[in-house]
């Protein structure tokens, strides 16, 4: 298929009719009259057609330049349309977020955030998978992804915004917790049940720090191994074994009594919720508000 070679000359010959004459719309383009003139002979050129019957004094269309200015009109109005679109995403909230989060993290209350956002902005869709891989934002297409490391974070091209902090705490069934001595350290759990996050080499050890900054590491077998913290959480509930859970995760449980909390002064160290996604340049309303929103709503979590 033939195509013209400067889309551009198609609108300078649109200004050229609107206006009524090369003089006045090179004073509407800010381009020298001449310069216009030389654009729109090099179009008629191109196209093996004329366009325009010239005077000294009169400009008028060919039938064939008729027709062709028809269409060269109805591109000019798409492109400012086109361009509309992309001035109102830059303004107000609206459009497609492609987004993922750890599954664990949506129980935990990104999904209530999320709810909220959507419902405070009727022009946005969010795109969410939910899941506990490790995805890649740029190869997917995502605006952004949902991730908890342990400081420090991983060199990367990808820019990055913190969320929040996460973390585990140890916590048991009351009907387990019936069953054993109040325990007062962590090798006072040896003969407790345990339950824990998948491990590749099926070593399995929990590594705590108390008030006072110091690590301790257990290790375990534990009787349920799976990497669905949601699972565990429910194995915990059901009085399976202990469990070490993000204490987000878990808040609402502790506070209706379904599980308590296990030696309160030790958790892990705290890791960070953080978003990662390509670029900050460019970032449209949409996104930079839900990335807001996460923010505001990893605050108030922190509060409760």
């Amino acid at each position: 298929m033939n195509q013209i070679t400067d889309l551009n000359n198609l609108r300078l010959f649109a200004e050229v009719i609107e206006h009524g004459s090369f003089t006045a719309a090179a004073r509407s383009l800010g381009v020298q009259t001449s310069k216009l003139s030389r654009r729109i002979r090099a179009l008629e050129e191109e196209l093996g057609v004329r366009l325009l019957n010239r005077t000294s004094r009169t400009l008028s269309l060919t039938e064939t330049g008729r027709q062709f200015y028809q269409h060269c009109a109805a591109l000019v109005a798409e492109s400012v349309a086109a361009k509309d679109i992309v001035d109102q995403t830059r303004t107000t909230p609206q459009g497609i977020v492609r987004m993922s989060c750890p599954v664990a993290l949506m129980t935990a209350g990104v999904a209530a955030i999320i709810s909220r956002y959507v419902q405070d902005n009727p022009q946005v869709q969010v795109l969410l998978d939910a899941t506990n891989r490790r995805v890649d934002v740029i190869e997917e297409g995502l605006d952004f992804a949902i991730r908890v490391r342990l400081p420090p974070l991983e060199n990367t091209d990808l820019a990055f915004r913190q969320l929040g902090v996460s973390v585990q705490i140890l916590v048991a069934s009351p009907a387990l917790i019936a069953r054993h001595p109040a325990p007062s350290s962590m090798e006072s759990l040896s003969d407790w049940p345990t339950l824990a996050m998948s491990s590749n080499n099926e070593r399995f050890v929990w590594n705590l720090v108390d008030s006072k900054g110091v690590v301790t590491s257990w290790v375990h077998q534990p009787r349920l191994a799976t990497d669905d913290l949601a699972s565990l959480r429910v194995a915990a509930m059901q009085g399976t074994g202990i469990a070490l859970l993000p204490k987000e995760l878990v808040d609402a449980d502790i506070k209706a009594g379904r599980l308590r909390h296990l030696l309160p002064d030790m958790a892990t160290t705290p890791g960070l919720v953080h978003a990662i996604f390509p670029s900050r340049r460019g970032m449209v309303p949409a996104v930079r508000h839900l990335l807001d929103a996460l923010v505001a709503g990893f605050e108030e979590m922190s509060r409760q």
